[in-house]
């Protein structure tokens, strides 16, 4: 099954981004991050609910109307490129790669477009280091 183009206005697409980061948001919340009013963020959000992007969160009731992004059953499923891996290194090694992964990351973070077709994609890296081995 094809996945839904991302829609084109950029409150929309800023919206997305918001909740992909975040998780779940009202439209106070994002028209406070994004310097928006709530009732223009309201009606973005509405309008990507209504394409199928993002749904109300469950909530306790009340005015506040968080969103979430819509995750389809039927869609194929999200490609998983996750992995882990034990190495020995030294700490000044261990600032290397934390300094080469994050140069990587941001790339991509930083280019300041959204190329057709990118999806959100979380990169979540921990690097610890237990006691030396001896």
């Amino acid at each position: 099954m094809s996945r839904r183009p991302l829609p084109d206005h950029p409150v929309r697409l800023a919206l997305l981004d918001l909740l992909a980061e975040h998780g779940t948001l009202t439209s106070t919340q994002a028209a406070a991050r994004l310097g928006e009013s709530s009732g223009l963020c309201s009606f973005h959000l509405r309008k990507l609910a209504e394409l199928g992007l993002i749904e109300e969160a469950p909530h306790q009731g009340g005015k506040a109307r968080p969103w979430q992004l819509r995750w389809e059953s039927d869609d194929e499923p999200a490609a998983d490129e996750s992995f882990s891996t034990l190495v020995h290194v030294t700490p000044q090694e261990m600032a290397e790669i934390s300094a080469s992964i994050r140069r990587l990351l941001f790339r991509y973070r930083d280019r300041g477009t959204r190329p057709p077709g990118a999806v959100a994609v979380t990169a979540e890296v921990r690097l610890l280091s237990g006691d030396p081995v001896r």
